[in-house]
């Protein structure tokens, strides 16, 4: 998908230096259960802050995360590790929701996005912003733009914008259209240059 997006994102004089300076495919590689735990964790804290409790809650569960050890283990400990009682039970209801259904790669295979978003989003604790990183980081899905993500809007704005200028979610589709069909790849750079800086 990388190497495909590349020639299209380097068009963007901007995104070309993005691409020279970052590689945003570093991260570990996830199950499908434990990235969608990381995106609850990152919910409405900063980068270091969720980092820091992800790392203590995986060491609680003994770096196996899974469906059956959130629902097995102690909520004091989850607690105490960081998670707030509201975020330990949406963990709990994905880990119940994941016993049930197949959200996998292959099992979401033929849906479309919004078809995703819409069986992601019936979990209570998973909104659009969590459905939407899980389209981008485990499904992969090549053209995701998640400008409900402050990070996003902000390195756009960091690296578009004037300075201090604002720009209007409008805008910000406007700047991306020329990274289409690649835009979920232009957004991992985002994200790179915008946690280095």
């Amino acid at each position: 998908m990388i190497e495909e997006a590349h020639p299209v994102l380097r068009r963007d004089p901007v995104m070309a230096e993005l691409v020279e300076r970052h590689d945003p495919y570093e991260e570990p590689d996830w199950t499908e259960y434990e990235r969608l735990c990381i995106s609850i964790i990152n919910q409405q804290v900063s980068t270091a802050s969720a980092a820091a409790i992800r790392e203590r809650v995986f060491d609680v569960l003994d770096g196996e995360v899974t469906p059956e050890t959130i629902l097995a283990a102690d909520e004091d400990a989850l607690y105490e590790a960081g998670l707030s009682r509201s975020k330990i039970e949406y963990v709990r209801n994905a880990a119940e929701a994941f016993r049930a259904n197949d959200y996998t790669r292959s099992g979401l295979a033929d849906h479309t996005n919004e078809e995703v978003i819409d069986a992601l989003t019936e979990i209570k604790g998973i909104g659009d912003w969590t459905a939407r990183m899980y389209l981008l980081f485990v499904l992969e899905r090549p053209d995701i733009l998640p400008l409900g993500d402050l990070a996003v809007r902000r390195g756009i704005e960091n690296l578009y914008a004037d300075d201090g200028e604002e720009l209007t979610r409008a805008e910000m589709r406007e700047i991306a259209e020329t990274w289409r069909p690649h835009r979920s790849v232009a957004t991992r750079y985002i994200w790179a240059e915008y946690e280095a800086d």
